[in-house]
């Protein structure tokens, strides 16, 4: 990736003096103001600039900001006015076509920074006074949040609006708008610090000064990336609209970094210092205020993106170039317009154009499929197998790769703004959301139809949820989700939410990344200095106990500090480093055709396999993937295979079991699924059966519950039981308490008891041979 830098060749309208400021009104429009005291718009359509207003010669302009497109459910295409902040001490609020609607006196000496919140509804000022205000979208004072004696050169609102970060000389202040709040404040650099800028979507900090370096922040204050210093003081910063890049600008250097800090590109155009950098909507260009009175452009281009033995790359704004590495195909994929996303996975590219959307298949360069886009940016594409996921400016909306529109989820508060890869996720039946307002709760989505999943209940955890993933493959009662939370911890859980909740459990700590493989059920995830493959995550629903023996490790220092996981296609898992290069890393191919021959039924095959193999991480998968399938027979070799003796001997007493509710119920307690263990036997009229469950269990407050449930029918036989345990088990406690001597003096007949026991396991025997003779004689014509 790198950036393609251009200066309009002769523009009609030039300023005279450095460059201040820069803002984009839509994709193609910027305005810029400089101490010549004019406003010029540049078209970079027609290559045409145009003077707006020349300002009165005492105001010298110093920061521009337009007013949010997005204001609650109305949009507007292209924003109508903006914020100028100026030398005088007040901040003018000017129309498109130049009108100045209103000067306020804000500050004494220069006002040097003005920013809109996301909503449109405040604006926040500071100055060489050191004054933090906060105003109403009319220009009405509302408060002075912060007062210091040294100036205040660059401010940023945090992403819900509720918090302004602001400098303040060496050190960053971040200050919440409620009275009383905690303050953050740390030491960020060694020099004044210039300019700040906080991204709205992946939640980050960026920070820049002159002490000749710019810095990648947590919201916490926590440090990211810390640059090598350059040769002079970095004079400007900005995120990208969808936080996966960020611009720095310096004395004739333009910078393009990814999010976590290592750098895509360095250019070093003759332009002075950029004192001010500016994103366009769609992400793709940058423009830069200068100090030699110049405004230079910069387009994103060689964007790379790979599969298999795909890869794709955009060469120029409108061109892609498509690589066949087996054969060394090339083709070449012109558009109409700008090209701002695009995904390649599961066999098809999707690429979307300022006004369209390009569907691909790789087996089919020449005849791309395309429909018309709702909205023009498109901020994310996501792909499952069926189908896809764009996110714009107006919502989330699924469509087939015939270009079908599917559904369009929504929920109350929804912003699409803020959606990112870790936040939002995709199935072939799912579609799981992360909720910005309350960042424990998770929103599970039917993706046929767009309606909450099952009866609607959402999918909430005790911490803050920071990433999500969502399985790729297997049936929809079966999908899963994964999650890290603010702990970094990770968690699985059904997206299933019928009737009782569902269990969340913990499959891991320290995780920093993850992702599902494209292929089969396996997960993969960074944790501290591990690398960790869960080959059947689904072990911790069916016998917690050898999940430790399912999973791969090694070790993961060699991936240096924050590394991430890029892909994980078959049995190969990419993973980019901090420095920004590239590791591809194979996993043993062996687990992924277990789940292939287990999803086919194939047990005597995934026996052969294990076999051949001979490693105990298999066996384990299979002895798990048996028992969740129910069969006894395949679970019974695997787990004698792993030497858990105790519960081969269970698995064959479960065989001996006369009916098959009696083994369908020992099945799901040898799962630890007590409670569906009794409600199966009591639907089955098994009642002694499920007694005596909760006998082995010592659960003796349920018993007499049960037992009082079914009108005291089986009393005598819980007391005969319960003494003959006390008896062997805890005879000094029988003379402390009343109610054990009390069943002693009891009048029990213990042999009408064991009759009474032997009876109803008499009749569970001669019900189950005759439901089998039945099914073999079968029915008569």
């Amino acid at each position: 990736m790198r950036l393609k830098i251009s200066l309009l060749k002769e523009p009609k309208v030039t300023h005279q003096e450095l460059v201040s400021c820069v803002g984009w009104t839509n994709a193609e429009e910027l305005y810029s103001c400089s101490d010549d005291h004019q406003i010029v718009r540049w078209n970079l359509l027609t290559s045409e600039t145009s003077q707006i207003v020349k300002l009165p010669d005492d105001i010298y302009p110093i920061d521009l900001h337009w007013f949010p497109k997005s204001l609650g459910t109305r949009k507007q295409t292209q924003a109508e006015s903006f914020v100028l902040t100026s030398s005088d001490g007040k901040f003018h609020l000017i129309s498109k076509l130049g009108r100045v609607e209103k000067s306020v006196e804000a500050h004494c000496g220069a006002v040097l920074a003005g920013r809109w919140n996301y909503e449109g509804t405040a604006l926040v000022t500071v100055g060489e006074d050191g004054q933090v205000k906060i105003w109403s979208k009319t220009g009405m004072l509302r408060s002075t949040l912060a007062q210091q004696g040294t100036p205040v050169y660059s401010v940023a609102w945090d992403p819900d609006s509720e918090k302004v970060l602001y400098t303040a000389g060496k050190q960053l202040i971040i200050k919440p708008l409620q009275p009383n709040a905690k303050v953050l404040q740390w030491k960020a650099h060694d020099g004044i610090i210039l300019k700040v800028d906080w991204n709205s979507v992946n939640d980050l900090i960026l920070s820049a000064g002159e002490d000749c370096k710019y810095k990648v922040w947590d919201s916490y204050g926590r440090l990211l990336y810390n640059s090598q210093p350059h040769e002079h003081p970095i004079t400007s910063v900005a995120w990208a609209p969808d936080g996966e890049l960020f611009a720095v600008g310096s004395f004739h250097t333009l910078r393009l970094c990814d999010k976590t800090g290592w750098s895509y590109a360095l250019e070093k155009p003759n332009t002075g210092s950029i004192f001010n950098i500016a994103w366009s909507v769609d992400g793709t260009q940058i423009a830069g205020a200068c100090g030699n009175g110049h405004v230079v452009f910069a387009h994103v281009v060689e964007q790379r993106w790979e599969w298999k033995n795909f890869q794709v790359t955009l060469t120029k704004r409108r061109t892609m170039q498509v690589r066949n590495v087996l054969n060394d195909a090339v083709d070449l994929l012109e558009f109409r317009d700008r090209v701002i996303k695009a995904s390649l996975n599961y066999a098809h590219l999707v690429v979307s154009t300022s006004l369209q959307c390009y569907v691909f298949s790789t087996k089919n360069w020449n005849t791309p499929l395309i429909f018309d886009l709702k909205e023009g940016t498109v901020s994310l594409i996501l792909q499952a197998e069926r189908h896809f996921l764009l996110v714009d400016g107006g919502g989330i909306y699924l469509y087939s790769y015939e270009g079908r529109f599917i559904s369009s989820p929504k929920f109350p508060g929804m912003r699409t703004d803020i959606l990112n890869a870790q936040t939002v996720s995709l199935s072939n039946d799912t579609i799981a959301i992360k909720d910005k307002a309350d960042e424990k709760i998770i929103f599970l989505f039917e993706a046929s139809t767009g309606k909450p999943l099952g009866d609607g209940k959402i999918l909430s955890h005790t911490n803050e949820i920071l990433e999500i993933a969502l399985d790729q493959k297997g049936l929809t009662n079966d999908r899963k989700i994964a999650f890290i939370d603010k702990n970094r911890d990770l968690y699985i859980t059904s997206v299933k939410r019928f009737g009782k909740e569902e269990q969340i459990i913990k499959l891991g700590t320290m995780v920093h990344t993850l992702a599902w493989s494209d292929t089969c059920n396996i997960l993969c995830g960074l944790q501290d200095t591990r690398f960790t493959v869960w080959y059947y995550p689904n072990t911790v629903y069916v016998d917690k106990d050898i999940l430790p023996k399912t999973l791969y490790e090694r070790d993961a220092s060699e991936f240096s500090k924050n590394p991430h996981i890029v892909s994980f296609v078959g049995n190969q898992v990419t993973i980019r480093r901090a420095d920004g290069s590239l590791v591809h890393m194979s996993i043993p191919p062996y687990p992924a055709i277990l789940h292939e021959y287990v999803n086919s039924s194939k047990w005597e095959d995934a026996i052969r396999l294990c076999r051949f193999v001979k490693e105990q991480t298999m066996w384990a998968c299979l002895a798990a993937m048996a028992v969740a399938n129910q069969d006894m027979t395949t679970a019974e070799i695997a787990y004698a295979a792993i030497g858990e003796i105790d519960k081969v001997q269970y698995i064959n007493s479960i065989k001996d079991l006369p009916s098959k509710e009696s083994k369908m119920a020992h099945i799901l307690m040898f799962s630890g699924n007590i409670q569906e263990a009794e409600i199966l036997l009591l639907q089955a009229g098994l009642v002694y059966q499920a007694i005596q469950i909760n006998i082995n269990l010592y659960n003796w407050e349920r018993l007499l519950k049960m037992i009082i449930f079914f009108k005291n029918t089986h009393i005598d036989s819980l007391f005969y039981i319960k003494f003959k345990w006390l008896l062997t088990f805890s005879k000094n406690q029988m003379a402390k308490k009343p109610f054990l001597q009390s069943m002693l003096k009891l009048q029990i007949d213990w042999e009408k008891i064991k009759i009474k026991i032997e009876m109803e396991i008499s009749k569970e025997r001669e019900r189950s041979s005759s439901s089998q003779s039945s099914t073999i004689i079968g029915p008569k014509h």
